[in-house]
C-alpha cells in the first residue's frame, strides 16, 4: 500500500528546507543530516532526503570518520535507497574534505618535527582499511616539497621499494625524507619487517646525503 503520509522536502516550508537554510544562514547553521541531505539531493519513495541522511548517520553513530571509511559499494550494500550516484556523491564529498585539510596543512605546516608530519598525513591515512606507505620530501629548511604515496598493500602489510624512494627524493632535490605507513589493525608497534626496512632505507638515503628524519606508524587512534 502506498504511503501517502510522507512529505518530500519540496513540501516543507521554504525556510525549513536544508538548501534554503544553508543559503540564508550559512553551512555552519545546518545539522549533519541537513548537510548530507543536500549532498543526496533526493530521498526515496518512503523517506525524504533528510530522513535518508538521518538513517545513514544513525548507521555510523553520527561519526563522520566512520562514514569516511565506507566505500561506494559499502554504502550501496548497507543502505536501502543508496544507488551508485548517491554513493559516489557521498564518497566524493568526504574525499574533498580530506583534500582540503591536506591542502591547508601543506600551506601552513613546517615539517620540522614528527608531530607536524603526523598531523599532515593523519587525515589521509586514518580511515584506510589497507596499508599504504607515503613519503614526505623536505628541503633543507624542513619545508614540504611534496608528499607521495609509494606503496599500497593488503590488510596486513605493504612493501616499500627503496629505489622508488631514492628516485623521488633525488628528482625533488630533497635533503630530508619522512616515511610513514599505517597499521589498519591499530597496533602502533613496529614489526621486525618495519625495522629492517627502515634501516635499509636509512642507509640507502645516507649514501646520497639525504637524511631519513623519521618513520611514522599511524593507527586509527593516533
Amino acid at each position: 500500500m502506498e504511503n501517502t503520509n510522507r512529505f518530500s522536502i519540496k513540501d516543507w516550508a521554504e525556510d525549513d528546507r536544508p538548501q534554503e537554510r544553508l543559503l540564508r544562514l550559512g553551512a555552519s547553521a545546518l545539522s549533519l543530516s541537513e548537510l548530507l541531505a543536500i549532498i543526496l539531493r533526493s530521498g526515496t519513495a518512503e523517506e525524504s532526503a533528510v530522513d535518508l541522511a538521518k538513517r545513514i548517520l544513525l548507521g555510523v553513530k553520527n561519526d563522520l570518520s566512520a562514514l569516511g571509511k565506507l566505500s561506494a559499494k559499502d554504502l550501496q550494500k548497507n543502505y536501502k535507497g543508496i544507488g551508485q550516484a548517491k554513493a559516489a556523491m557521498i564518497v566524493a564529498t568526504l574525499e574533498l574534505g580530506k583534500r582540503r585539510s591536506e591542502s591547508a596543512s601543506r600551506e601552513k605546516i613546517l615539517m620540522n618535527n614528527s608531530r607536524r608530519a603526523f598531523d599532515y598525513l593523519y587525515a589521509r591515512m586514518a580511515d584506510l582499511s589497507h596499508e599504504e606507505a607515503w613519503v614526505l620530501l623536505l628541503n633543507n629548511s624542513n619545508h614540504l616539497i611534496e608528499a607521495k604515496q609509494i606503496g599500497k598493500g593488503g590488510l596486513t602489510e605493504t612493501l616499500v621499494d627503496t629505489r622508488i624512494v631514492l628516485k623521488l627524493a633525488l628528482d625533488a632535490l630533497a635533503t630530508k625524507v619522512i616515511l610513514c605507513h599505517n597499521h589498519p589493525s591499530g597496533c602502533l608497534r613496529p614489526s621486525r619487517a618495519d625495522i629492517q626496512m627502515t634501516e635499509r632505507l636509512r642507509k640507502a638515503l645516507q649514501a646520497v646525503d639525504i637524511i631519513l628524519v623519521d618513520h611514522l606508524i599511524l593507527g586509527e587512534n593516533g
